[in-house]
């Protein structure tokens, strides 16, 4: 079976039923959304169509206004129709994670070449909402809460087995976030023994809303990271 098939199979079947807390609802744009199979599976289907061992990328979870629209992690639809030529019918949004991301794809060398490369997914391939302030949904992380973190942990590890059985390779991984999701990922991969070496980088959403005037500096040091699967 192809990459694209794994992954398109992988997220047809993704559902999660356990209890959650109080106030936490889980998002999973394959059964909230009709159309995000089928333009997910376009995108798979364009960029992931072969046998390539890739290295894996892990995000945190899906937020709403990027993969919570197209059920492609760190794609918004913005970068969807511009960047990936796939079309587009749903809500129009802006993530600025996926700003940085597809600005980092470009000076990897294009789409093409980063996606034969990686393969972006996160340990807990669902998001999560709770209720703000002023009553609208808003994103939340699976370790923004010791509750949902001990909640979630067997349908993570569920989700990393089936990552890996993508065709992952398992030398090196990424992460994307320096600080909990990488203490939470680091910690996981000594017991589980994932992968020999996981590198963390700074997360997407730090760079564009507190360094964006470093942000060459950010996509430098991606490049150089990514330069270790070489």
């Amino acid at each position: 079976m192809l990459f694209a098939e794994k992954v398109i199979q992988f997220n047809q079947e993704i559902h999660y039923t356990a209890p959650l807390p109080d106030g936490i609802r889980i998002m999973n744009p394959f059964r909230e959304n009709p159309g995000v199979p089928e333009l997910s599976a376009q995108f798979y289907r364009k960029y992931y169509n072969d046998n390539n061992d890739r290295h894996l990328i892990l995000g945190i979870n899906p937020g709403r206004h990027g993969a919570g629209l197209t059920g492609i992690p760190f794609t918004d639809p913005k970068r969807l129709i511009e960047k990936c030529g796939i079309g587009y019918n749903g809500p129009m949004a802006h993530e600025p994670s996926s700003v940085f991301v597809y600005e980092v794809i470009a000076a990897y060398g294009g789409i093409e070449a980063f996606y034969s490369d990686f393969y972006i997914n996160s340990p807990c391939p669902l998001g999560f909402t709770k209720k703000g302030d002023n009553g609208k949904e808003v994103n939340y992380n699976y370790y923004d809460s010791k509750t949902l973190t001990e909640a979630v942990y067997d349908f993570m590890l569920e989700s990393m087995r089936k990552h890996l059985a993508l065709g992952i390779r398992r030398d090196i991984a990424f992460c994307f976030g320096t600080g909990q999701n990488f203490k939470f990922l680091n910690k996981l991969n000594q017991t589980q023994k994932y992968f020999d070496q996981l590198v963390p980088l700074e997360h997407p959403r730090f760079v564009m809303q507190y360094k964006s005037k470093e942000k060459m500096r950010y996509i430098d040091a991606y490049l150089e990271a990514f330069a270790k699967i070489r």
